[in-house]
């Protein structure tokens, strides 16, 4: 969510082919086996067309701060993001750049076996390969670029961000970054929203990565605030600063 998106120099070259899209609001990094950035295109603007249908026909899916109901004949974007804001108590669009990354994602596999989208800080991962992330919180946080994580995504997962300091997207809450690691890129995204709406100080890390309604629905969280860090479910690595991922 950080909009210089400076972050995006630390990913290591390695085997993959790198390109990026843009349409309107998305901006978006892939990184795939081969060059497939006419059918990320594709997948985007189809993606983005179907949301904005339907969004002008529904308007309070765009504006609320809270779960809306969709009906079973919505599309299936629509449907994964209702379902994500359920589970949360959030607003849908909490989970619009998660569904975004997964929906560019999974239409990219038809055509490799490896492929990792990153829109804003909200990751699409799918690998055969274990992938070292690294965690951006801002640039006056001790842990940027210094704590990083392992993700296992043979299937496909969400590595999804959410800040209170970090971004223009709103926050309820002061965190530097809360990172969620989920089966669902759009519950990750929603999860990481709702845990970050939480936390107001630093003293509230231990607290709400232990109670909040939910954590047994994601496979793990890293939350910082100031000076402090917590994480639950997740295998940590020390980095250099600013280490490729």
């Amino acid at each position: 969510m950080y909009t210089g998106r400076y972050y995006r120099t630390w990913v290591s070259r390695g085997r993959l082919c790198r390109f990026r899209i843009v349409r309107h609001e998305s901006d978006i990094e892939i990184a795939a086996e081969y060059d497939l950035s006419i059918k990320a295109c594709e997948a985007l603007h189809s993606i983005r067309r179907e949301l904005e249908d339907y969004a002008s026909s529904h308007s309070e899916f765009l504006g609320s701060l809270s779960p809306v109901h969709v009906g079973p004949e919505s599309p299936l974007m629509i449907r994964r993001m209702s379902a994500a804001s359920r589970a949360w108590g959030v607003g849908p669009m909490a989970a619009v750049a998660g569904a975004v990354a997964s929906g560019v994602g999974r239409a990219l596999t038809r055509w490799t076996d490896t492929v990792i989208v990153e829109n804003g800080g909200d990751i699409y991962i799918r690998s055969r390969e274990t992938v070292n992330c690294v965690l951006f919180a801002g640039e006056g946080s001790p842990f940027t670029g210094r704590v990083g994580f392992s993700v296992d995504a043979p299937d496909g997962k969400g590595v999804c961000t959410s800040s209170g300091t970090v971004g223009h997207s709103r926050s309820f809450g002061r965190a530097d970054a809360v990172t969620v690691i989920a089966d669902d890129c759009a519950e990750a995204d929603a999860a990481a929203t709702a845990i970050a709406n939480r936390i107001k100080d630093p003293s509230d890390l231990e607290e709400q990565l232990e109670n909040i309604p939910g954590l047994d629905r994601i496979e793990g969280v890293i939350a910082c605030c100031d000076g402090l860090l917590v994480s639950r479910g997740v295998r940590l690595l020390r980095m250099a600063g600013r280490e490729e991922v």
